[in-house]
């Protein structure tokens, strides 16, 4: 099977950031406005991000960014939890308010967007980050993107609750996975906190398993878009779709009305042993119940635990930069970016305050500092334990399709069955 390999000396830095800078004098240009660029300039940077787990974090952040910058201020706007964010950009440029940075997922995103995009390959903080996390920007030999971060998923589950249910051995394997699971019920414990209204729970992250397992993604991918291979019969999908009645069976009440913000919530109040999410809800978990004692599970589709003991790691987004914004605005925001990943500052706030594995080998990451969710990542990491996330080479609005298609299933109105011939439906109509 195919795997990208990350060197892991520090972490991985996840931000679902997108963000927007303007200025705040002068002729409007896209709904921003122009400046002369000169040093007394002001210079607003309107930060529109993804990541509603960081929005104090990254507020404070950018305050202090304004502290040693006087000259540049921030407007900070964050979309997303149970908001589409993605939409929400859309929006932006659709109403004239093209933002000057956001995040792009990179492979098929990176290409829709190409043409609003700057080129990024003189920044100096090329040099620091890994070189498989630049892969999902780069473009004909060119880079158009800083990787945010570095971001792994699976089964988060409470270690405390585990131990009650008399669990000794983690679950590794998918028969373990249901063993664990009814001994939770037995003890009068909820096994899965599911978030089934939120279409990128199914859509990205839920659906990628079956793609990342496949014993060449990319092959695999390929063969959707020449009409050769087909989702409808493939292995690997039949057992993720078992793997989905398991979490549902073993589940909250009502997983198609509870969302984000709920799923989690009932984790960390300890209602639940298990939820499927990733390291980007450490700083939630800190503030909800501080000192949680928690890991990561694999979400295994197999009973061969040297193939289903990994975790899904990748690169989840990386900040771009609208090409078409004023120079003043490009210059200010290429220099925010910079100091992102190179000041103590920016650096200090990456692994502590937004507990991010950093994608950059200048940038170290304690296991103290990113909590016990990034250091299981680490680990998983240094084992070679890992699969990549393939939802970002899916053509575009398939997740969303995806994710509804499996709602539907979850809701008892469509067969497994005709659930798979219509992932095969929504390739086949929305390949390029």
């Amino acid at each position: 099977m195919t795997m990208k390999k990350f060197p892991f000396a520090a972490g991985v830095l996840s931000l679902s950031l997108v963000v927007a800078a303007g200025c705040s004098n002068g002729k409007t240009t896209n709904g921003k406005a122009d400046t002369a660029g000169s040093k007394g300039d002001k210079v607003v940077i309107d930060l529109f991000q993804g990541k509603v787990e960081i929005a104090d974090q990254l507020k404070a952040l950018t305050e202090q960014y304004t502290k040693e910058h006087p000259n540049v201020t921030f407007n900070l706007q964050t979309v997303g939890g149970g908001a589409d964010a993605a939409a929400a950009l859309k929006a932006k440029f659709a109403s004239g308010n093209a933002p000057d940075i956001f995040t792009n997922e990179g492979y098929q995103q990176a290409q829709t967007w190409k043409d609003k995009l700057e080129d990024l390959s003189d920044q100096p903080w090329v040099k620091d980050a890994y070189e498989s996390a630049l892969q999902p920007m780069t473009m004909d030999g060119k880079i158009y993107g800083q990787p945010a971060s570095l971001e792994g998923y699976g089964f988060i589950y409470n270690k405390e609750l585990f131990k009650k249910a008399g669990i000794t051995e983690l679950p590794k394997t998918y028969s373990q996975l249901e063993a664990a699971a009814k001994k939770l019920k037995a003890a009068g414990i909820t096994p899965f906190a599911v978030g089934y209204a939120e279409w990128w729970v199914l859509g990205n992250h839920g659906m990628n398993i079956p793609f990342a397992t496949q014993q060449d993604p990319d092959a695999f991918i390929k063969g959707l878009n020449e009409g050769t291979a087909k989702i409808a019969g493939n292995e690997q999908f039949l057992k993720f779709m078992d793997l989905l009645d398991l979490t549902v069976k073993y589940g909250n009440v009502n997983p198609l009305t509870t969302d984000y913000n709920t799923e989690v919530t009932s984790f960390a109040s300890g209602e639940t042993a298990m939820i499927q999410q990733g390291n980007w809800i450490q700083p939630m978990l800190d503030k909800l119940n501080p000192n949680m004692d928690v890991g990561i599970l694999p979400m295994p589709l197999s009973d061969d635990a040297a193939v289903s003991d990994k975790l899904a790691v990748d690169v989840p987004n990386s900040w771009v930069i609208y090409k078409g914004a004023p120079d003043a605005d490009k210059k200010a925001a290429k220099e925010f970016l910079n100091w992102l990943v190179s000041s103590e500052a920016g650096k200090k706030a990456m692994v502590e305050d937004f507990k991010y594995i950093p994608a950059f080998k200048t940038i170290e990451a304690k296991a103290s500092d990113i909590g016990p969710l990034g250091a299981e990542l680490v680990k998983y990491s240094k084992e070679g334990k890992t699969f990549s996330w393939q939802f970002a080479k899916f053509p575009e609005g398939a997740n969303h399709d995806f994710a509804a298609s499996m709602q539907t299933y979850i809701a008892g109105k469509a067969s497994k069955e005709d659930t798979l011939k219509a992932f095969d439906a929504t390739w086949a109509k929305l390949k390029k």
